[in-house]
């Protein structure tokens, strides 16, 4: 999978920009404020219809401009798919994927998944939990597709008994039936994530071993959001009596974590920033690597300023295990020579070199 054709207008500080006959490796570069990494941010609206610097897309809206509009041309299987997305500054979404609207986001993400690697990607690691379920809900949801059903049931039945525990008071019979389909929805979720961590857990292991072998002994602990003694179920009546005196549910697959150890310890404490960011690779790497040997082809990397904390070895393992992987990467740096060192522009055929000044974007030669 790859994204051939790139149409922008509206983010940021970037220019009208329409970039054709895009290559396997895409690199930006130019001094910081240039528009290199709205870029990026543009390709990520396209798949998600968000960015992934901000959750205010008024700040991502050209300021004067009513609205944000990103085109593309994604090629799948050998056919050309049109992906169109539009957000207005009052939050409001238009998306389209071959010419007919879409009405979740869910459906772009099918279309085009997106892996980035940035320099808040630490938050999967120092991050509230929130960081680290969102991280393995999008592994789960494109590798295991009945995943999506299970989790819009469960944030429907979670809203509506919430709504009731906001009311005070309640009786246990207008919960019971929120809680049977809480129950249901949350042991389909649980199971996929666990499935998946199952999966991923080896694939991460090798990833990080081919990247740092001394790092230490990294482990990903699965935690599922409730008593692991208990069903779901057992466990919303036990919490019921501080559910109704707090207003809201306080177990189930919506309190779900990853611990990440190292040696036994939080690895946000023991690591240094360029081990977590090593960390994050891996993690980054190895839900591409699954997702391509599931069967459910390949992602799109993009990578934001990748030397920022690491040394220009580990930058060279890394670039050399996204060319193994033969994904489409989307590359940011400040100076062309540091793209020379790292991406082996030289001997690399497939790559399209671009220049970024004041959000006009320029294709140079490689």
């Amino acid at each position: 999978m790859s994204l051939e054709r790139l149409d922008i207008r509206g983010v940021r500080n970037l220019e009208i920009q329409s970039l054709r006959e895009l290559a396997p490796v895409n690199v930006f570069y130019g001094v910081n404020g240039s528009g290199k990494t709205s870029l990026l941010e543009a390709v990520h609206l396209l798949s998600l219809a968000r960015s992934f610097r901000t959750a205010h897309i008024k700040s991502v809206i050209t300021h004067g401009e009513a609205a944000c509009t990103v085109y593309g041309e994604v090629c799948r299987s050998g056919s050309l798919i049109s992906v169109g997305v539009e957000r207005a500054r009052d939050g409001s979404l238009d998306a389209k994927v071959g010419g007919a609207l879409v009405k979740t986001r869910a459906e772009l993400a099918q279309v085009l998944p997106i892996q980035v690697i940035h320099t808040d990607s630490f938050r999967i690691i120092t991050g509230a939990p929130i960081e680290r379920r969102q991280f393995l809900d999008w592994g789960v949801f494109h590798v295991e597709h009945r995943f999506l059903a299970a989790w819009q049931q469960f944030q429907k039945a979670i809203k509506q008994r919430n709504s009731l525990l906001r009311r005070g008071k309640i009786s246990a019979d207008l919960l019971r039936p929120w809680d049977e389909q809480l129950a249901v929805a949350g042991e389909r979720i649980n199971a996929s994530r666990a499935a998946y961590m199952g999966q991923l857990e080896p694939v991460f292991q090798r990833c990080l071993e081919e990247l740092s072998p001394r790092l230490g002994v990294l482990e990903l602990r699965y935690r599922r959001g409730w008593d692991q003694a208990l069903s779901l179920l057992e466990a919303l009546s036990q919490s019921e009596t501080a559910d109704q005196q707090q207003g809201f549910t306080h177990v189930g697959p919506q309190r779900a974590d990853i611990r990440i150890l190292c040696d036994g310890k939080p690895a946000a404490d023991s690591l240094s920033r360029g081990q977590m960011k090593l960390v994050v690779c891996a993690l980054k790497l190895a839900q591409g690597e699954l997702l391509r040997s599931a069967g459910h082809g390949a992602c799109i990397y993009l990578v934001d300023d990748l030397a920022a904390e690491l040394d220009i070895d580990h930058c060279r393992k890394v670039a050399g295990m996204l060319e193994t992987m033969q994904v489409q990467q989307f590359v940011t740096c400040i100076q062309r020579k540091d793209v020379e060192s790292i991406w082996r522009v030289s001997e690399q055929q497939d790559l399209a070199m671009f220049h970024v000044e004041h959000g006009a974007i320029g294709r140079e030669a490689a």
